[in-house]
């Protein structure tokens, strides 16, 4: 079993990844990102590396003799003007930033290759971890009725529409009407946009219409961007009217899922997983 390097920003997931690892009797080393990982990570062993501290990086993986790394958790997209990269860090800086703005999918793919020209195998969270994944059907106890899935189809294809374009990954539908989609904001502030939206449009907690659904981007690099869901996001659905949550089984990932299945069950929520498309 091949020493894994957690490259950990923020949230529940870097936790979720090590506390695996132990389970599973993996060895693993932490690379704690300045400025986003949190201090619940703090705990394993690892170091505190910046974000264009590439040679740092690489070297302290090494050292560990890790042969794999996952990376995972929050980051927000840098201003690189800000940066202070090292050696290494300097000498990719042009290329990132090239791919940069060509989108966020063009920015993860030049990052998961500096990797791998270090000789390190990248596996994704789903792969560390084989059942963080959304799997095909209900979740929990509630599961969707004929309409609501009407609506899950309508979102994912809107979901899917928008990330051909690489703007987001995620859109949320009421009774066919297309309520808003995710870009740079995210899930939770696009959430609560939709909380502010009349009532007339959208539903409310005695009535709860409409749906959030994510999937991934056709051109994605699946290894360290897959959508994700967590307890933030059933609360937030809940708060905006929402009947329940959606996305592409396999192709999400699901933080803390018992409590997730939990509390979905407590607000009356459907969480549920749709099959991939069909190939063309």
């Amino acid at each position: 079993m091949q020493k894994l390097g957690l490259i950990a920003g923020g949230g529940n997931l870097p936790v979720e990844i090590a506390q695996h690892c132990e389970q599973a009797g993996r060895p693993f080393f932490i690379v704690r990102l300045k400025g986003f990982s949190g201090p619940e990570i703090a705990r394993y062993p690892g170091a505190d590396i910046g974000l264009a501290e590439l040679g740092k990086c690489f070297k302290a993986l090494k050292r560990a003799g890790c042969k794999a790394v996952t990376l995972v958790g929050t980051v927000d997209r840098p201003d690189f003007k800000s940066l202070t990269p090292d050696l290494r860090g300097l000498l990719a800086l042009p290329s990132v930033i090239a791919a940069a703005r060509k989108g966020d999918d063009a920015l993860l793919r030049a990052l998961v290759g500096e990797f791998e020209k270090e000789g390190f195998a990248v596996e994704g969270a789903h792969e560390v971890m084989g059942d963080l994944t959304l799997p095909v059907g209900a979740l929990g106890a509630v599961t969707p009725n004929e309409q609501q899935m009407a609506d899950v189809e309508r979102a994912l294809t809107v979901a899917r529409a928008i990330g051909e374009l690489d703007v987001g990954q995620g859109a949320v539908v009421c009774d066919g009407l297309v309520l808003a989609v995710e870009a740079q904001e995210g899930t939770d502030a696009m959430l609560r946009r939709v909380a502010e939206l009349p009532r007339t449009i959208r539903g409310g907690p005695d009535a709860p219409r409409g749906v959030l659904a994510k999937a991934p981007k056709p051109i994605q690099e699946t290894r360290i961007d897959l959508p994700t869901i967590g307890l933030n996001t059933i609360r937030r659905a809940a708060q905006a009217g929402l009947a329940g949550v959606a996305g592409q089984a396999g192709g999400l990932l699901v933080l803390d899922r018992d409590a997730v299945i939990q509390l979905a069950d407590e607000l009356g929520l459907f969480v549920v997983g749709v099959e991939p498309p069909a190939a063309p």
